[in-house]
């Protein structure tokens, strides 16, 4: 078979390193140097030059792929880098060269132009991981918070029509196996054969090229919004305001009230912006980690079987029904989530927008120490998300006041399914 344009005919299957060439380009993860640490190249149209498993664009080069079978995408074609310079050039910062540091992401991914124009100029497909650019943000919750005089129009952050500035980061996810391993407490012969049986043998190079040592999983990344000037972020003698949120399509885009995240996101975006005003800087991390990482399909059944057992929806009972229907409570994992802070070159948060216990842990446990946790206002919480709220409280989620008693969490129930 062949397709015009692209490499003829046949397919070559991975094989066990001694049957092929050494690695074109070599990677030495935790060097600092660009030149040392070599590129990320997972070109599907030269194989001699790939040295990762996997593609580019995770979950969406299988949209790319439609793309090219449908002939709506020259499937050699390359990326013209001409102007797409971030707008902000992070790092490199101290954090980049401790190879156990930073493990899920490539630091250098948003300086491929600049630190190998020579490669890309040979016609080496190299391509970004790290995209840095500038944004306004149009929130309502917001702009009602303008009106109620908690924030200020002050023509630079905040505009005169109630937009807010800010520089955005996308961020995909580059693993390196070695180290993701390391973080797990598992061996990479065992990580490397189970992301090859529980993709269904997607990625063979996984178990037959342990000389790759990385990996583009196909998976969603990571957004940060900095408010303020960027340059403070990394400043300990400027104070920083986070939150690190996990994507929630029903209610940060719809507003679905089973849940706190809209108006918790909304809550850090408005603190992350009064820092921002004082002086320092705030920034949001967004995950895209659907439903606690199992998706969207398994969030909804988790919501019918919440609402229909027996004894209705209630916060004793609240993480119990996601275990039924996922066969565990949550999947997200926080282990890599504080790479992208390392990344920035955060050694202290000073306000942290969030009660979760899995993620402070994740954070203070990798050496970025947090002043003050900022747990969601009462009165943002939806009536029907009281249940999460008093079952996490539970849960171990951190909370000024005394946990919930086990009479409450009995007591605290949503509406049924038949009044939504």
């Amino acid at each position: 078979m062949s397709d015009s344009g692209n490499r003829p005919g046949h397919i070559r299957l991975t094989s066990h390193p001694g049957a092929g060439a050494p690695v074109r380009f070599p990677v030495t993860w935790g060097a600092v140097d660009p030149a040392i640490r070599g590129p990320v190249v997972g070109t599907v149209t030269r194989p001699g030059d790939r040295n990762t498993i996997g593609s580019h664009g995770g979950s969406y080069s299988l949209y790319r792929a439609l793309a090219v079978s449908s002939g709506a995408l020259n499937p050699i074609q390359r990326p013209d880098l001409t102007n797409t310079a971030p707008v902000v050039d992070f790092g490199p910062h101290p954090q980049w060269a401790d190879a156990k540091a930073i493990v899920s992401l490539d630091p250098f991914g948003h300086r491929v132009a600049a630190d190998f124009a020579d490669l890309l100029a040979e016609g080496v497909d190299i391509r970004p991981t790290i995209a840095v650019t500038r944004a306004r943000l149009t929130v309502v919750e917001l702009q009602q918070a303008i009106r109620d005089q908690r924030l200020k129009v002050d023509g630079d952050i905040v505009r005169e029509h109630g937009d807010i500035s800010v520089i955005k980061a996308a961020v995909d996810p580059v693993w390196y196996l070695p180290g993701i391993a390391e973080r797990f407490g598992v061996s990479e012969e065992r990580l490397r054969r189970t992301l090859f049986e529980q993709t269904g043998g997607m990625y063979p190079e996984l178990v037959t090229r342990p000389d790759l040592s990385l990996f583009l999983p196909p998976i969603g990344g990571q957004t940060l919004y900095i408010f303020g000037d960027p340059a403070a972020i990394a400043d300990p003698r400027r104070r920083l305001t986070c939150r690190v949120h996990d994507e929630c399509n029903g209610s940060d885009v719809f507003g679905s009230d089973i849940c706190t995240c809209r108006p918790y996101l909304v809550h850090g975006i408005e603190e992350c912006v009064k820092e921002a005003q004082a002086g320092g800087a705030g920034l949001v991390v967004y995950n895209r980690k659907e439903g606690r990482a199992l998706g969207e399909v398994t969030k909804f059944l988790v919501y019918n079987a919440r609402k229909r057992q027996e004894g209705g929806d209630t916060a004793a009972k609240y993480f119990e029904r996601t275990e039924c229907v996922a066969g565990v409570q949550d999947a997200r994992f926080q282990q890599l989530m504080p790479d992208v802070l390392h990344w920035l070159g955060i050694t202290r948060i000073d306000r942290f927008v969030s009660m979760s216990d899995m993620k402070y842990d994740a954070i203070t446990g990798s050496g970025i120490e947090i002043g003050e946790r900022v747990p969601i206002p009462a009165d943002l919480i939806p009536i029907d998300a009281m249940v999460e709220m008093e079952a996490k409280k539970a849960a171990g989620y951190f909370t000024p006041e005394a946990p919930p008693r086990a009479e409450d969490l009995r007591a605290t129930r949503g509406r049924p399914i038949e009044e939504y």
